[in-house]
């Protein structure tokens, strides 16, 4: 993993871990990386010092404000990419499982009783944290 100092066009400056330098390069080339600040994805690195460590030890947690960005961006990233289902989000993930309808990225709301029952099923589903962008 590696942590690389992020600049929108518009100046903000985040932090974003990529698994290697090709992750960022490939995810940038895709406008797969957005300011959690404004949601540009005219994205490049910062000037930074290089973080150098004694041992061989795994890179230090996110601090909380890095968890927070990379939530945000999460979130602008599924709203892009994915259709809004809401409530019926057990239903149209079925449909999706058994081939009734075209694969593609949904997202809404499941309640554990039906995201158990979705699992027992063999169908993978997520739950992510959806916070606000100013939360």
């Amino acid at each position: 993993m590696i942590l690389f100092t992020l600049r929108c066009s518009s100046g903000h400056e985040f932090e974003a871990w990529f698994r290697n330098g090709d992750g960022f390069e490939t995810q940038q080339q895709a406008g797969g990386i957005a300011c959690p600040h404004c949601g540009d994805t005219d994205v490049e690195k910062a000037v930074m010092a290089p973080a150098i460590s004694r041992s061989r030890g795994s890179p230090p947690p996110p601090t909380p404000a890095q968890m927070k960005a990379m939530l945000v961006a999460m979130r602008r990233q599924v709203e892009t990419n994915c259709d809004y289902v809401g409530e019926n989000f057990a239903e149209e993930a079925r449909r999706i499982h058994y081939g009734e309808i075209d694969p593609h990225g949904i997202y809404g709301e499941a309640s554990a009783e039906e995201a158990e029952a979705l699992a027992e099923e063999g169908i993978s589903v997520g739950r992510i944290p959806w916070i606000e962008a100013d939360a």
